[in-house]
Order: C-alpha cells, then structure tokens, then sequence
C-alpha cells in the first residue's frame, strides 16, 4: 500500500507498520505515553491505522490482542513517564532547551495538568505532546500513586483501545475500504491539527501579551513611586 508522503517516512503510520509490525506500533506507544524523546511521534494516527488494517486482514493479528498489548503499552509508557518525573523533580523545569527537548512543552503540561487535575491524565491522552509530558508531571508534582494508577488505566484503555477500535470499525465500511489511502492521508492530517492549533492559540498568547513597562495599548507605564514622595 502506497500513501502520499506528508512528512518523513519513518513517521508515516502506514510504513511504520509494515516494516516493523505490531512490536513498533507497542514500542512507539510505549515511548509516546511518557518518555521525553517520543512526544513527536505519530500516536493517534498510529493506533487508527493499526486499527484499520487488523480489520482489512492487513495486519494479521487478532484484533482484542492488539488492544490488549496496546493498552498495555501505553500504561507503561505512563508509568514509566511517572517514575522519571519523580526522580527527576523540579530539575526537569531548568532542563536547558535542545533539539529533542523544549522547555515550552514542559510548561504546557504542567499548565494543562494544573488545570485538569488527575483528570488530566485522560485527556492528555487524545492531545499530541501534551500527552508525552503529563505523566512526567504528575511524577515531578508527586501525584497520589494510587490515584495516578487509576486514572492511567483509563486513560490507556480509552486511548489505546478507543482509537484502534474506531480504526478497525470505519474499515469495515466500504468506502474507507475502497480509499484506504486517502483515509490514512487524512488522518494523518487530522492528527496535525490540535498541534497547529495549540502552536497559533500559543503564538497569539505571545503576541497579545505587553511588552515589559507597557500596558496592553502599548503606552509606557511609569514606575510606581514609593515611600514618602509618592504620597505627595
């Protein structure tokens, strides 16, 4: 199967699959759900194509196994990403910036976290790199574990096996089944969209803020006086 290239190759779902099997798709969930190096890749359109082409006998694995494994997968992605967060701790939010790491998104998840809760862990899981570095947070907030445990098992069933199984179900009809290509295409665009959102909403924040000793008009704002000279 043949899909247009929007992107590296080795990012594309479809070839991912076919060139290295269920155990790539469990090892990039793994590494997505909550190691610091897998928040670029492709997790929602990953899980779909698998979905996809368990259903249209592409991929010949049973397909409760497949999300069994992948459940699991993403479970202790999470985990794995709670435990480096706790040994890590605050250090992480002075982790200078490098080509794989950026401290933007570390704040992103902490503010998506502070937000949301434990809940957060849920969520995160349908939002593209927030869902990498929530775990980690959860860790550095030092998280009930109990309470992490819980809310990390939802958030992998719903997430790993929700999304496959849409895939494995949208296969069965017949037009996704005559124009495989253009939905895998489409997908992955799809899977593109809450990152250009969240980068234009980021970028509006940034522009709309006032430049320091300005207000929101631009004018000057003029120090506050203090002491006794500024009750004159």
């Amino acid at each position: 199967m043949n899909t247009l290239a929007l992107g590296p190759q080795w990012l594309d779902p479809d070839y991912l699959i076919a060139t290295f099997g269920l155990i790539g798709v469990l090892v990039i969930v793994f590494a997505e759900s909550g190691l610091l190096i897998g928040f670029f890749l492709p997790g929602d359109s990953l899980l779909f194509t698998t979905g996809l082409l368990v259903t249209t006998n592409k991929l010949d694995r049973p397909l409760w196994m497949v999300c069994l494994l992948i459940v699991l997968a993403a479970v202790l992605g999470d985990q794995a990403g709670y435990l480096f967060g706790r040994k890590v701790g605050p250090s992480l939010f002075k982790r200078p910036d490098s080509r794989l790491f950026k401290q933007e998104n570390v704040e992103k998840a902490h503010e998506f976290f502070e937000k949301h809760g434990p809940k957060s862990l849920i969520l995160a899981r349908f939002v593209p790199i927030v869902r990498t570095f929530t775990p980690i947070i959860a860790g550095v907030s030092r998280m009930n574990y109990r309470s992490f445990i819980t809310f990390n098992l939802i958030g992998g069933a719903l997430w790993g096996a929700g999304v496959t199984l849409l895939g494995a179900s949208l296969g069965k009809v017949e037009f996704v089944h005559k124009h495989i290509e253009l939905i895998l295409v489409a997908i992955v665009l799809i899977s593109v969209v809450p990152i250009a959102i969240e980068y234009l909403r980021a970028r509006s924040k940034k522009n709309a803020a006032p430049a320091p000793g300005t207000d929101r008009d631009g004018a000057p704002v003029e120090p506050a006086r203090r002491g006794r000279h500024a009750k004159r």
